[in-house]
């Protein structure tokens, strides 16, 4: 599997990248800066200006069903918001 998993295509994050070209991703928890950006510049052909990330931890979630209250938690992850160089974009939908 690679060190992208998904970009991040909400509300805010597209207009995060219409006005000031920062892109969120999912990426693999044990990826650092410097492999986030070599994948994104070699992925979308785009020059990378700034890596920033962010761990998240799995929030605990429990519902009640006929066999009593089961709990577990979601799964941790790690995002990372691209800052890219210049007039560069990235288009999600092209590949559609």
């Amino acid at each position: 599997m690679g060190i992208l998993i998904k970009p991040i295509i909400t509300e805010k994050m597209t207009a995060a990248g219409e006005k000031s070209g920062q892109y969120g991703f999912i990426v693999d928890r044990g990826a650092n800066k410097i492999q986030i950006k070599a994948a994104v510049e070699q992925m979308y052909n785009v020059t990378v200006a700034s890596v920033n990330t962010m761990n998240y931890h799995g929030k605990r979630k429990q519902r009640y069903s006929k066999s009593g209250l089961l709990r577990g938690r979601a799964n941790h992850f790690k995002k990372a918001y691209v800052t890219l160089a210049g007039e560069d974009k990235i288009d999600f939908y092209a590949n559609i």
